[in-house]
């Protein structure tokens, strides 16, 4: 019996990673760590497509959990330490929230939106819980550019 056989399929391009060094470092931290870079915080690894050179760009951020159950959506704040603009990943997820997350070990897709007003209100204090210089953030972002810090809701897709 002669056939085709079955297509392999293409290797998945691998992401850049930041070119910020403190954040490359976390990256490395976070794969020669298994995923715990920082005990006590909760890291993971956010891939966006950049919304220009639609090349795959790889940062790594704290989140807190939107609640207790297993399909809970991951929140994430784009704080870029106060900078008066906002993180080029929060507007390559804006163009694009078709992400990649890796929590732990484990890669998987996810889609991202920024968070509404109620949700943001609801979660800002839970991120300063678990990231204190967050407030600090807020407060250097408002005084520096005008800019309210987003919150972002990623959630698990299948694939």
């Amino acid at each position: 019996m002669t056939g085709t056989p079955p297509a392999t399929p293409a290797p998945r391009p691998s992401p850049t990673d930041s070119p910020n060094p403190w954040v490359a470092d976390h990256i490395r931290r976070f794969e020669e760590t298994g995923g715990v870079p920082r005990p006590g915080i909760r890291d993971l690894l956010l891939t966006t497509r950049g919304r220009r050179s639609g090349v795959l760009r790889r940062t790594a951020l704290a989140y807190v959990p939107d609640g207790e159950a297993a399909d809970a959506a991951y929140v994430l704040t784009a704080s870029n330490a106060g900078a008066g603009h906002h993180p080029a990943w929060y507007l390559n997820l804006c163009a694009d929230p078709a992400v990649t997350l890796q929590v732990g070990a484990e890669t998987f897709p996810a889609l991202a939106r920024p968070a509404s007003p109620a949700e943001t209100e609801r979660l800002w204090p839970l991120v300063v819980a678990a990231m204190p210089s967050y407030a600090a953030y807020r407060d250097a972002a408002a005084r520096t550019g005008g800019r309210d810090i987003p919150l972002v809701l990623v959630t698990r897709t299948g694939g």
